[in-house]
């Protein structure tokens, strides 16, 4: 599945005790293999220790140096790891502060560091030599190998880079040149000494550069045990995917630090793809890349212990996604108010059915005519009972609509939809697609007829969820004049109506709506009720679990991933929810339904882009409604 296993390590360190220091990052290197890592990353000079100082210019130091990186090359021999380490190269009577990348005992290429601070607490180009250094092959310990700042280590469709410290905090950094030249994993070597509040900033700048590149960024610094003379260190280690955060150390840790991650090749790569800014910037920027190959033997990384999360749209963060929802109604309030301004209006209607889409809709409405000071009679919420409308849905929407202060009116659609069986010659009693969308079409007809009586713009609910799945009756609520839930999934609508009622309203019995609203099972209401007026048509028993169709629109379309790795994720991700059929079953109706159905996207109405996946014909999906699922399924 493309996945490949990293590990970022910040071992303890005596300054300038070389045999300390190997001893602790071959300790490292041993934990990497048992957790079957394929790279690992140490810190910057982490073979001498960072705070050496004006010993780095002692020839004891250098031979010192080179005897460590001999001893970690005989170390490494049949191990297959990478192992990308931090110390002094002498080129051309000047030293390099560099970074080794070595493979199976052998050097497979030096990097130096480009960029050398020697401002405030740093004073490197003491000792180093900047290293703008076009590839050179160089002797070193005998062999032969290459020199250079233009490097990438390749396998196969992973390609990995080296900066080092400073060269992130460049205007323009080392990492930006090679990954726009191919580079999809960049490993920094860090010595980034701790002050009050850089640690954000330097989380930050690495979330932000890995997010900007489509790169994963593997960051180790150096271990607290660095000499504190003048400066501290935290051991801080981060293994980031673009800008999501896979792993981190804690900080002030004086112990071998080792973490692994597994970075997803295929998310990088796809992103890539999919941004057109980042391969236009190849145009600008193409390099004279040395691209020398890593002989790795295997790929396997063990056990998959990657976290999946089962709700994408949301994150696991719960302060962060209170920050999130309140920007949701923000913008569904301020979409909305820009677009009755536009034509002028000051009234909106919608259907009202006690489900979870009109309910958002509702409220987000609300919410808008507060921001825009129109009264609240100036909405209309109508609910329209028919055949298959249980007692429960019905209250739940007039009382929730009267508690609102909005206008309410009930139609029963009942004697109408029978009038038009009997004009189509429909037999009432055969419960077929006719029968279900006849009402549905009754229902638009109607809002669709008062929106122009009552000069009211016509909101459409229907979510993400359901324009992905064509799960809505094309002419009846598929359309409308605006559509602000059109790029909400399902279940991240029941997070923004837990969120309203906990944090907006201290109306008991709106509470109470609310909830019921959110247990209530997920059903168009096309079908008659049971003898006991229970909901008979649920929707997740038809076409599968609502949680799981969110899953898979997000990786279909945020990473255009194939069947095979969106059901290898949802095992993961689900592996304690449903069984492998359930998730198989599930993904082959989402996309046979995606693609039977592009043809309602391609009539669907206006509305706002709102989380990151958009299907609107007009913006983020160009597709044919005549594409095959074959070769997709």
């Amino acid at each position: 599945m493309n996945f490949i296993k990293i590990t970022s390590s910040s071992p303890k360190t005596n300054v300038c005790d070389i045999s300390f220091n190997v001893s602790n990052i071959k300790k490292c290197i041993e934990e990497a293999l048992l957790n079957k890592s394929k790279i690992i990353v140490f810190p910057e000079l982490s073979i001498t220790s960072y705070t050496c100082f004006d010993l780095f210019l002692k020839q004891t130091t250098l031979e010192k140096n080179y005897e460590g990186i001999k001893e970690v090359l005989n170390f490494s021999k049949d191990k297959d790891i990478l192992i990308i380490l931090g110390g002094m190269f002498k080129y051309n009577n000047s030293l390099f502060n560099s970074a080794f990348i070595i493979h199976n005992g052998k050097i497979l290429g030096i990097t130096p560091k480009t960029y050398l601070p020697n401002y405030q607490e740093f004073y490197e180009k003491r000792y180093f030599t900047e290293g703008f250094i076009k590839i050179k092959e160089v002797n070193f310990l005998g062999e032969t190998t290459f020199f250079g700042t233009d490097i990438i280590f390749s396998y196969k469709d992973i390609k990995i880079g080296v900066e080092i410290c400073e060269d992130l905090w460049a205007p323009i950094p080392k990492s930006s040149y090679l990954s726009i030249n191919g580079a999809n994993i960049i490993c920094n070597l860090s010595s980034s000494n701790e002050t009050n509040f850089k640690h954000e900033y330097r989380k930050n700048l690495i979330k932000v550069h890995s997010d900007k590149l489509n790169c994963a960024y593997i960051y180790a610094n150096s271990n607290c045990t660095e000499s504190t003379t003048d400066l501290i260190f935290s051991s801080y280690t981060c293994i980031y995917e673009n800008g999501n955060l896979i792993k981190e150390s804690s900080r002030f840790n004086d112990e071998n630090i080792v973490i692994h991650g597994l970075i997803d090749i295929d998310s990088l790569n796809t992103q890539r793809v999919n941004n057109i800014t980042f391969r236009d910037s190849f145009k600008y920027y193409e390099r004279d890349i040395k691209i020398i190959d890593i002989p790795f033997k295997n790929m396997e990384f063990g056990e998959f212990d990657r976290e999946i999360n089962k709700t994408p749209f949301i994150t696991n963060d719960s302060s962060k996604n209170k920050e999130i929802f309140e920007e949701i109604f923000l913008m569904q309030s301020l979409s909305l108010k820009k677009r009755l301004n536009h034509i002028g209006l000051n009234k909106v209607i919608l259907g009202m059915s006690g489900g979870l889409d009109s309910t958002l809709a509702l409220i987000s409405v609300c919410n808008t005519f507060k921001m825009m000071n129109l009264p609240m009679e100036n909405i209309l919420s109508i609910t329209m009972p028919g055949p298959g409308t249980s007692s429960r849905t019905k209250n739940n929407a007039k009382l929730l609509s009267e508690l609102l202060g909005v206008t309410l009116k009930e139609i029963d659609i009942t004697k109408s939809v029978k009038q038009h069986f009997l004009d189509i010659e429909q037999d009432e009693n055969i419960f077929d697609v006719t029968y279900e969308n006849s009402q549905a079409r009754e229902r638009t007809q109607i809002l669709m007829d008062l929106s122009n009586k009552h000069k009211a713009l016509l909101i459409g609910t229907g979510d993400l969820s359901e324009i992905a799945l064509g799960f809505s009756t094309f002419n009846g609520d598929h359309m409308s004049m605006y559509n602000i839930n059109s790029s909400i999934p399902k279940t991240l609508i029941k997070h923004l109506l837990k969120h309203y009622y906990e944090n907006h309203s201290s109306n008991h019995k709106i509470k109470k709506i609310l909830k019921d609203i959110i247990n209530t099972p997920i059903s168009p209401e096309l079908l008659p009720t049971d003898s006991s007026d229970n909901i008979t048509q649920k929707t997740e028993t038809i076409i599968g679990p609502y949680e799981l169709h969110d899953f898979f629109i997000y990786h279909f379309m945020k990473n255009n991933f194939s069947f095979e790795k969106i059901e290898f994720l949802a095992l993961h991700a689900f592996k304690d929810v449903y069984d492998k059929d359930m998730i198989k079953n599930s993904l082959k109706i989402f996309i046979k339904r995606f693609f039977q159905n592009q043809f309602k996207r391609s009539s669907m109405p206006d509305g706002p882009k709102i989380t990151q996946i958009s299907l609107s014909p007009r913006g983020d999906l160009k597709m044919s409604s005549d594409s095959s699922y074959n070769s997709f399924i």
